[in-house]
Order: structure tokens, then sequence, then C-alpha cells
């Protein structure tokens, strides 16, 4: 297939899509391998972004989307009348940077490194689709497991997990005990 049939084809399925289609997705539909889709969406990318329009193609992990460029923002805001999106709160934010580094990660997590219930924060954060549930912990009780959404890398920028910045994780290794028996204090006082 031509390039530019094959950019043609590529750019309506992510118009018309609206949100991220997987570079897995796009290979099976136009029948052409994986590398190809990434060569031909990442030249549609740069000659889109090279030309300023008013769209773009942006990355998401192993997924492209199709979106407003932001230079257009304000212009795309006012036609839609769209708002911001709520703040994060402090709780939320903390919530939210312990499942980023950690996912998946339970609730139990996110408590244990906080140090307080942070119920409210985790489903605030699902409402506004930066988290979702990835399944459970196979373990009591079996717990759920959260991670975050394409909504999450979009929100602030990054076209990966990988692009988060370092930080020095917390350890939840349990140190091993001891087998010696411990010395008992005799008893009574001395003969």
């Amino acid at each position: 297939m031509e390039a530019q049939e094959l950019q043609r084809r590529i750019e309506a399925i992510l118009f018309a899509a609206g949100e991220g289609v997987a570079i897995s997705r796009l290979s099976m539909a136009l029948e052409v391998d994986p590398e190809e889709i990434q060569a031909a969406t990442d030249a549609l990318a740069d000659q889109l972004a090279f030309q300023r329009r008013g769209i773009r193609i942006i990355r998401l992990e192993d997924a492209y989307q199709m979106v407003s460029s932001g230079e257009m923002a304000e212009y795309v805001t006012r036609a839609l009348e769209t708002r911001k999106p709520p703040k994060l709160s402090a709780s939320q934010l903390e919530a939210l940077t312990i499942i980023a580094y950690y996912q998946p990660a339970t609730k139990a997590m996110v408590e244990q490194i906080r140090g307080v219930d942070s119920a409210y924060s985790i489903s605030a954060l699902i409402n506004k689709h930066l988290i979702e549930e990835a399944g459970r912990l196979n373990v009591p009780g079996r717990p759920i497991q959260y991670r975050t959404t394409p909504d999450f890398l979009r929100t602030f920028g990054l076209s990966s997990l990988d692009e988060l910045p370092e930080i020095e994780k917390v350890s939840f290794e349990v140190a091993p005990v001891s087998e010696e028996p411990a010395q008992k204090a005799p008893v009574g006082g001395p003969s």
C-alpha cells in the first residue's frame, strides 16, 4: 500500500475513534505490519505539526490518538464552552502519584505509604478517569488493583509512563527474622 494512502486511512480511523487506537488494532484493520503503522503515523504526526495544523496525533504508549492542537485550546474551549477539569487536591495527587509509580497498586498500598485513609481520593481519581481498576490481587480478600489510564498520560503530557521522573521508591520487603532463640534474663537476684 502506498504511504500516502496508508496515512489517509490512519487519519480517518483516528478521527472517527475520538480516543486512542492501539497500534495492533490499526495493523489488524489495515492489514499492515505494526512497524509500517508506526512509521506512517509518526510521519503523519510530523506533517501535521510542521504545517501547524489545528489537529495533532499523539502517541500514548502502544496507541495513537488524534487531538486538537494545544495552540488552539483557547478557541476550542470558547467554541465548545468546555470547563477546565477540576484541580486535584493534595491527597488526590499523592494517591495518584503512588498508583502511577507502583501500579498496579491496591488501596491498602496507597494507604500504607500515605498513612491515612485514601478511599475518597481513589474514588475521585476514578471519577476523573485518571485511574482504573486493573484486576484483583490474588491474596485473601482479593483487593482491587488500580493503574493509570490514557487520560492520565494526556493530562500530564506524557507519551508513556517511562517519562515519569525518577523517585526513590519505598521498599515493601520484609526483613527476615533471626532464628536464634532469645536469651532469657536470669530470674531472681544474684545467688
